[in-house]
């Protein structure tokens, strides 16, 4: 086992940059998609849509980008003694499915145990947004978030918890509609105090 995950993390540390295309080639790769779906790319109702695309995933994917350990570069130690849970919850998100490429959204919620200091709220919101306009799965969305808190603030424990619908099974496959997934991550304090767990889902709900 062992040295499997040691030959993941080589392939992953191996990895490359992506080469990205050019802005006309991606709207040439989207006037082909037009075109397998069915319709016509040349009419009027379309000329625009590839330039429209192109465009939209500029935003929807600024995540490739930005650099989480930017968002939380800037900390606060005057806190007037303050050591306790910090949690902000209900934070909205909008990501992409990496298998289908269609949205999934939900909220997020954060806590953690502060250790020297703490971090801007809407720091937090703004690191969700980061691993968001990616393309994701919920799973690895959430790891990445509580990594990314424990990397760049070392608190004494962290706790993140994702709710989430997902087009990809309300769209098609299941078309199971209202259905939610939920992800969870605990570390440190969290991880080890079932009290803490408790106390972090008595206050999300």
């Amino acid at each position: 086992m062992d040295a499997q995950v040691k030959s993941l993390a080589q392939m992953k540390a191996a990895r490359l940059p992506v080469s990205r295309p050019t802005r006309e080639e991606a709207e040439a790769a989207v006037r082909t998609l037009i075109a397998w779906a069915g319709d016509d790319p040349a009419r009027e109702g379309l000329l625009e849509t590839p330039a429209r695309v192109a465009k939209a995933y500029g935003e929807l994917f600024a995540g490739y980008d930005q650099d989480a350990a930017e968002v939380l570069s800037k900390t606060f130690k005057e806190v007037g003694g303050y050591d306790d849970l910090v949690l902000v919850k209900g934070i909205p998100f909008y990501a992409h499915c990496e298998h289908h490429m269609v949205p999934f959204f939900g909220q997020a919620h954060i806590a953690y145990l502060p250790h020297d200091g703490v971090v801007g709220l809407s720091k937090l919101a703004r690191l969700v947004d980061v691993f968001a306009r990616r393309l994701q799965t919920q799973e690895t969305m959430t790891a990445q978030i509580i990594d990314a808190i424990n990397e760049n603030l070392g608190p004494r424990g962290a706790a993140v918890m994702l709710e989430a619908e997902h087009m990809c099974m309300t769209m098609r496959g299941v078309k199971a509609h209202d259905v939610k997934t939920v992800t969870h991550r605990f570390t440190g304090v969290f991880a080890e105090d079932r009290v803490e767990q408790d106390r972090f889902f008595a206050m999300v709900r």
